[in-house]
């Protein structure tokens, strides 16, 4: 019986570390930007405590994900850029995964898809903005209205899965996510705006979800309308649910089936953040200037009436996504301001100053402390507490829109030259 606990305790104690070690998806193994490891580095800059940096070949937003000794980024390249000012089309002929080496940073594979149409996008937004996801085993990444592909770890294509165009003015950016054998991903904005779950390791469409109120922006007259929330997975009361925002509501869907269990009025026409979920609570921001609310979960169809608060005044612009620590909820303003509220309430708790030139990157949690990469390079880290407390600012001197990824004790940022690696 002893040999047995001590075999249990050593192989919890390895998973547990395992989880730290890798960020396998945008925002981390929880998809909500949660970190359990300690020790991090709090100082660093373009010289100092820099591990390896690797150039780029061109500009992007996506976050890099991490799985053991590999680093996983997609990158668009070859491109007319910025886009045309009619429409805001533009051609980015080549769209890739990188596989780094973790030890040095030197590229052990890269692979290319070719989608020489035009599509429209945002020249703040470059393409494969979407960042991968990964299991161990294969990753899966979006590559817009070229499709889903999924590669194994040496390079080599599994499936692919063709997703039909995918149009809006400002073009897309969620990612794709793993629910047991599913990868899922919100496909829009835009007309066509849906979600989607395929066999993971076939590529096989397992369900579909279609999702009404979609407008591209493209057609004169037409609504700025669309959502680029990459979806979360949470346990509500013993089952797990997909929770993503949409135009004008918070909605959650059974992951297995695609069908839906709820939904929440009280969002905007525009959503770029994620939802975050804790204590049987979700919370959803909108962008521009849009509404915020929180909402209790349990409940099944229209749960309007369980919000616990919704903000609709004095709303500033977001597209970073927060986090939530204990009961405080912790957001991110597209000026860079971060504000802490009491999660149960909405009450503001404290606002901090701006970071100069405004942050577009998520928020990252860890050890107490809030990991934030500003626009211009610069990241700042607060203490995770419902007492304001700058712990450190540290610049690198590179425009980023990404956010910080976290494994094994080092910290990767990507910016538009440049992946970093940051230890101590």
């Amino acid at each position: 019986m002893q040999r047995i606990l001590l075999a249990l305790v050593a192989a919890c104690t390895f998973s547990a570390i395992a989880a730290a070690d890798n960020w396998p998806a945008w925002r981390g193994p929880t998809g909500q930007g949660q970190s359990s490891e300690k020790s991090l580095p709090i100082k660093w800059s373009a010289k100092d405590n820099v591990r390896w940096k690797v150039a780029l070949p061109d500009t992007g937003s996506s976050t890099p994900v991490i799985w053991g000794d590999r680093i996983f980024v997609t990158q668009a390249s070859d491109k007319t850029w910025p886009p045309k000012a009619a429409g805001g089309l533009a051609v980015a002929k080549k769209r890739s995964l990188f596989c780094f080496d973790r030890a040095d940073g030197k590229v052990v594979w890269q692979k290319d898809v070719i989608y020489p149409e035009l599509e429209a996008t945002h020249p703040t937004n470059p393409y494969c903005s979407a960042s991968p996801v990964t299991d161990g085993e294969r990753i899966v990444v979006s590559f817009g209205s070229a499709g889903m592909y999924c590669y194994d770890f040496k390079g080599s294509e599994l499936w692919k899965r063709d997703l039909g165009k995918l149009e809006h003015i400002w073009g897309n950016a969620s990612s794709p996510i793993l629910y047991k054998d599913l990868a899922i991903l919100w496909a829009g904005p835009g007309d066509r705006q849906f979600l989607i779950a395929v066999n993971k390791k076939t590529g096989e469409k397992v369900w579909h979800h279609d999702e009404p109120g979609g407008a591209d922006g493209l057609k004169k007259g037409s609504a700025w309308i669309g959502s680029w929330s990459t979806p979360v997975i949470a346990n509500v009361d013993g089952k797990d649910q997909l929770i993503l925002s949409v135009p004008k509501k918070l909605k959650g869907f059974d992951p297995a089936t695609g069908k839906e269990l709820w939904s929440c009025d009280g969002l905007g026409n525009l959503a770029y953040t994620s939802p975050l979920v804790a204590n049987g609570i979700a919370v959803a921001m909108s962008g521009y200037h849009g509404p915020a609310l929180a909402v209790k979960l349990g409940g099944t169809g229209d749960i309007t009436k369980d919000r616990l608060w919704h903000h609709t005044k004095g709303i500033p612009q977001r597209i970073g996504s927060g986090v939530i620590v204990g009961e405080h909820l912790y957001m991110l303003s597209e000026n860079g301001t971060p504000q802490c509220f009491e999660i149960k309430t909405g009450h503001e708790v404290w606002k901090a100053e701006r970071a100069p030139e405004g942050a577009w990157g998520s928020m990252v949690h860890a050890d107490g402390k809030l990991y934030i990469a500003g626009r211009n390079g610069t990241t700042m880290i607060f203490a995770a507490s419902p007492k304001y407390e700058l712990l450190a600012t540290n610049k690198l001197g590179e425009h980023t829109d990404s956010s910080i990824a976290i494994s094994n004790g080092e910290l990767f940022i990507r910016t538009y030259k440049n992946l970093w690696c940051i230890g101590k």
